[in-house]
């Protein structure tokens, strides 16, 4: 896995599907918001990295929004406060370096055109952020029901009517041009969209290797834990937690680098729950619980589209099988989870242990241990993974704990207090 590369239009573009997710009604926002964004700024001669970092943006620019609540109330235009998500969204993008020239522009994507320019905005930075603006602006006025042709005029007249307040005026003359066409529209609203924008972008071709995948995942592993204070250092835990039993075992160190992704990206599917699930001081009802059980195959699928991580799909996805087929959402029998699913199926458990949650405090790990006993004996997980943790209980127990420690910290001291 190391010394293989990974397609990086493949994999934003996968990933940026998943945050979408949440509801129908926002699903491919920020691929369609990308799609616009990119023509636009070709018809004002973007082009070579300053086209790539606006596309980059553009695919992620709600990524802030971490919430399902909050990212449906934007799509609505009923957030009052549409600057917090931009600040957010460029905390959580300036920790990746390779993403360092798009983070300024997700944090200006809501300035006005009539707004006095921030003293940290460069002209450039501003340029691109209009064109996010105004691309946003447009696939939010698009209805999800109804044909995309007969909506065009309306539309066109809305985006016209901001010109010169809220949006650039020029940007917007480009749009009216692009707007004539109806192999404009039709391209936006295809089922081919991904491939369009994966074999025509900016990213075409361009490929990544395994210390930029490991960067990425952790950037997306932040998305999907800082939904909540209750699981905002659950994914570094529970790679943590996979590492460290695969090193006991002595797995490879290829076999190391799948369960560190793996672990970051378990609980991709994990952003389509509300937070009024995650949160909730009590016993999930009978149709919350079917909600929460999809989680593990969307984040199967999503992370399987990307070629060359099927490994990491199977890890991940499968966080919440067990032996005896009786787990979900696939039941897939004992002879079918290899011993990279098994381990991120105890990390997951041990570490949602220990850890607090709405409806009750972190365990003791004498009971935990317990309890991994207990599930060993009666075939859901395997002994000889849950004996290797429990040889080594009090060691992982504090190793857990450190490195959740550091993402709760950044999570309290820039996240929330972003807020």
């Amino acid at each position: 896995m190391r010394d293989k590369t990974i397609n990086l239009g493949n994999l934003l573009l996968s990933l940026s599907e998943a945050i979408d997710l949440a509801n129908p009604l926002i699903a491919l926002h920020q691929q369609r918001t990308s799609y616009i964004a990119l023509r636009i700024a070709e018809q004002a001669g973007f082009a070579g990295q300053p086209l790539r970092d606006l596309f980059i943006a553009a695919l992620f620019h709600d990524t802030g929004a971490l919430t399902v609540e909050e990212k449906t109330a934007l799509h609505e235009f009923e957030e009052v406060d549409v600057g917090n998500h931009c600040v957010k969204g460029e905390i959580l993008f300036k920790r990746i370096p390779m993403f360092d020239r798009a983070a300024p522009i997700i944090r200006f994507h809501h300035i006005r055109w009539d707004a006095a320019t921030p003293s940290a905005c460069t002209d450039a930075v501003r340029e691109a952020a209009h064109i996010v603006c105004l691309a946003d602006y447009i696939e939010r006025l698009v209805k999800r029901t109804g044909y995309i042709l007969g909506q065009v005029d309306p539309l066109v007249e809305r985006i016209r009517s901001l010109s010169g307040s809220e949006l650039d005026p020029i940007h917007v003359d480009a749009f009216q041009r692009l707007a004539r066409s109806e192999s404009f529209w039709l391209d936006l609203v295809s089922p081919k969209l991904y491939s369009l924008l994966l074999h025509k972008g900016p990213l075409a071709g361009e490929t990544i290797h395994a210390a930029a995948l490991e960067e990425i995942s952790t950037l997306f592993r932040d998305f999907i834990d800082f939904k909540s204070s209750f699981t905002a250092a659950h994914s570094s835990g529970v790679s943590k937690c996979a590492e460290t039993i695969g090193d006991l075992l002595g797995v490879t160190d290829d076999e190391r680098f799948d369960l560190r992704i793996a672990g970051n990206l378990h609980d991709l599917g994990k952003l389509i729950i509300p937070n009024a699930i995650l949160d909730k001081n009590g016993p999930l009802t009978d149709e919350e619980y079917r909600l929460m059980r999809c989680h593990p195959y969307h984040t199967f699928h999503v992370i399987n589209t990307v070629s060359g991580l099927s490994r990491i799909a199977a890890m991940a996805g499968h966080h919440h099988e067990t032996l005896d087929a009786t787990g979900y959402p696939f039941q897939r029998p004992a002879q079918e989870l290899m011993t990279g699913e098994r381990i991120i199926m105890v990390a997951d458990i041990f570490t949602a242990l220990i850890e607090d949650r709405p409806y009750r405090d972190g365990m003791a790990l004498g009971d935990v241990l317990r309890l991994l006993d207990d599930m060993s004996a009666r075939g859901i997980l395997d002994p000889d993974i849950v004996g290797t943790v429990k040889r080594h209980s009090a060691m992982m127990y504090d190793t857990v704990l450190a490195v959740e420690n550091e993402s709760k910290e950044f999570y309290a001291t820039r996240i929330r207090a972003s807020a």
